[in-house]
């Protein structure tokens, strides 16, 4: 069934079934998202698991991406990118089902460490999977299209998301615990396994499949030069692409950074309850949803370059007016105009870098930016925290909203 919002009379008959999967996609990934990763922190805290071992929750993936990215694009060049995305979705999203049977084989404790190690297994596919699924997407969707796709799969994964997380939230309240929570780890692992079979139907078109082999040496091509097929591809530091990576790592550590004080505001400064940051958390995906219709136009308009920069300097406005905010409004407003910027930024910083990128050798220019990505989470998650217990909560917020702005000024002069 196609849903009005996918019907794209004006898009080519040969397009139309790869855009509808990519949909679908992320239609079923919001419902993963809105149910078993969007509650497992809550699930590992009503265990009673310590801040340290929330923590190594959210590290684990980063740390395993930081350290495999480079062999995990020198993997998915030599294959099928189709073939390698989805059998690396495959093995990444049976780990979900593992968490449904904890309660009835492990105490609390237990539960907490078993979540812990299969949160770092599951990370070895989803680096493979990380890299590849931009180079997929790149071979699947034209350029001229991939705006527009992009910002119909932000609003996509904006209503599957508050669907499915209002969904949960009421089996939650309404069915003891744990069984609660086995109820929305199952919903999450279906939602990732139907994202999965969409995945396996996205066909790379002719036009934009990328050689498995590499291409013989250009005549041209300087004898000192390191070849293309070396494991570590350090000769992509030596094209403009670099200049990318960098301004991409200074974007996600300026972004990352102050990611783990805003609980602490909500908490300590602005006193909301669970239901005051659900109703934010729905506010911030609406407005995401309602940017997204325009951000075709937009990048139309100014690029993605330029959408991206401005997006990271509107980015600074959320933790700078955070500071002073004093109300539960304040927090509503704030929602609300973050995920306008999110919208923008979200759906046109890949497709930025993607513009940057040879056709023909996309992953491991993707390992590469996977590695800065996870290098930038990893270096800022511990920064943040330090900072607020250094010079106060709302002098950091202000000093690393001033951050963020900076590294879209970055990204926008010199990206």
């Amino acid at each position: 069934m196609q849903f009005k919002l996918f019907r794209q009379s004006d898009i080519p008959e040969k397009y139309r079934s790869n855009f509808i999967h990519l949909y679908l996609d992320i239609a079923w990934f919001g419902v993963l998202s809105g149910t078993a990763i969007n509650f497992l922190n809550v699930y590992a805290a009503r265990l009673g698991a310590s801040g340290l071992q929330i923590g190594l929750l959210a590290a684990a993936g980063a740390a395993v991406n930081l350290f495999l990215a480079i062999p995990a694009g020198h993997w998915v060049s030599k294959r099928r990118t189709g073939k390698a995305v989805f059998w690396s979705s495959v093995l990444l999203r049976i780990g979900y089902l593992f968490w449904i049977p904890l309660p009835w084989l492990f105490d609390n404790q237990t539960q907490v460490w078993a979540l812990i190690l299969l949160t770092f297994l599951m990370a070895i596919p989803l680096t493979p999977l990380s890299v590849g699924f931009n180079a997929l997407f790149a071979e699947a969707v034209p350029e001229r299209y991939r705006a527009r796709v992009a910002g119909t799969r932000n609003i996509t994964f904006a209503v599957a998301y508050v669907l499915s997380s209002l969904l949960a939230g009421f089996l939650l309240d309404t069915v003891s615990f744990p069984q609660g929570y086995q109820v929305v780890f199952l919903t999450g692992a279906v939602g990732a396994a139907l994202s999965s079979y969409h995945i396996r139907q996205i066909k790379p078109l002719d036009e934009e499949t990328a050689p498995l082999t590499p291409t013989k040496a250009d005549s041209s091509s300087q004898a000192g030069s390191p070849p293309k097929t070396s494991a570590l591809r350090l000769d992509i530091w030596q094209t403009p692409f670099r200049a990318v990576l960098l301004g991409l790592f200074f974007f996600h550590f300026a972004q990352y950074i102050i990611t783990p004080l805003y609980p602490i505001a909500f908490v300590r400064q602005l006193g909301l309850n669970d239901s005051n940051i659900g109703a934010g958390t729905a506010l911030y995906y609406l407005s995401a949803m309602l940017a997204s219709f325009q951000l075709s136009r937009i990048v139309h308009r100014l690029g993605n370059k330029r959408v991206t920069a401005f997006g990271a300097m509107g980015m600074a406005s959320y933790p700078i007016m955070l500071a002073f905010a004093q109300t539960v409004v304040h927090y509503y407003l704030l929602s609300f105009l973050n995920g306008v910027i999110f919208a923008l930024v979200n759906g046109s910083y890949a497709n930025y870098m993607l513009e940057r990128i040879p056709p023909d050798d996309r992953p491991p220019h993707l390992a590469w930016y996977t590695m800065m990505l996870n290098l930038a989470i990893l270096s800022s998650s511990v920064l943040g925290p330090l900072l607020a217990d250094g010079i106060g909560l709302a002098p950091a917020l202000i000093a690393l909203g001033i951050l963020r702005f900076t590294a879209g000024f970055v990204l926008l002069k010199w990206g």
